[in-house]
């Protein structure tokens, strides 16, 4: 599923656990965190971002 967010909406939004930058991953749909130590992927559906952190998935182990 392909997101499509106006490109100044995905300027201001922001993690909602660390404040980095978020970005857009096409093929699974999802708002990725950029920071390295956090790396939460939040859902979009019908194009509208999920940005709850009880909502996101850690796109790597938990340590």
């Amino acid at each position: 599923m392909a997101v499509e967010l106006d490109p100044e909406l995905l300027q201001i939004l922001a993690c909602p656990q660390c404040h980095s930058s978020l970005a857009v991953d096409h093929e699974a749909g999802e708002l990725v965190c950029t920071a390295a130590d956090c790396a939460l992927a939040y859902p979009v559906r019908d194009q509208v971002p999920v940005l709850l952190i009880d909502e996101a998935r850690p796109t790597r182990p938990q340590s």
